[in-house]
């Protein structure tokens, strides 16, 4: 069942990157999902009417620190599901990066989440990749399954974005890319900035 798996999640990444990020694969079902509920790979922006909340996920990190998504609430957060065994997320993962640093001081957090994977393994892609955010370590995959509803278990690489209020919204299965990912942010931090104040440039009467 295993290796089926993985042989799947192969075949995405290998159709992912002949897209050049832009995902023509057909949609796939989610386990845990209604009957016949389908997803498409790519990348998807949820209006703010459609949100729903993101999981309550907490863990241990790889450094061994206790982390909960709620500790980021207020924060616009990127979740990150990877595992150092999955080639397209070594191909994403300086993106990952060079986003999470670029758009830190405009409030977004980075978490990443590491699926079926070894720590020492895992340990070893951070410190190659220069990952500048913690991930929760995610051995038998319950946490990944904790998003079950918006991203499919057997896509290694997914990325989902949550608002400062706590809810959902957008998510790119499959690998990212700088321009995806970065553009995606942008529209979500702005939704919380304030219109420039108009100047009434009616004299007096």
């Amino acid at each position: 069942m295993v290796a089926v798996a993985l042989l799947a999640v192969s075949a995405l990444g290998v159709a992912w990157r002949a897209e050049g990020g832009r995902t023509e694969a057909p949609p796939v079902e989610v386990a845990g999902s209604p009957p016949g509920a389908t997803f498409a790979t790519g990348m998807t922006r949820i209006p703010v009417a459609d949100r729903v909340p993101a999981p309550a996920v907490s863990g241990m990190t790889l450094d061994g620190e206790r982390l909960a998504l709620s500790d980021l609430r207020r924060h616009v957060v990127v979740v990150n599901v990877w595992g150092s065994w999955c080639v397209p997320c070594q191909e994403e993962a300086p993106a990952l990066a060079r986003v999470a640093r670029d758009t830190h001081d405009s409030g977004v957090r980075f978490v990443g989440i590491d699926t079926r994977d070894t720590r020492a393994a895992a340990r070893s892609f951070v410190r190659t990749f220069v990952i500048p955010y913690p991930s929760l370590t995610d051995p038998q995959g319950k946490i990944h399954l904790a998003f079950r509803g918006t991203i499919p278990v057997s896509a290694v690489p997914s990325t989902v974005v949550i608002d400062p209020d706590g809810r959902i919204a957008g998510r790119v299965v499959g690998q990212v890319t700088y321009e995806q990912l970065s553009g995606l942010l942008d529209e979500i931090v702005a939704e919380r900035r304030p219109l420039p104040a108009t100047v009434d440039r009616q004299g007096p009467e």
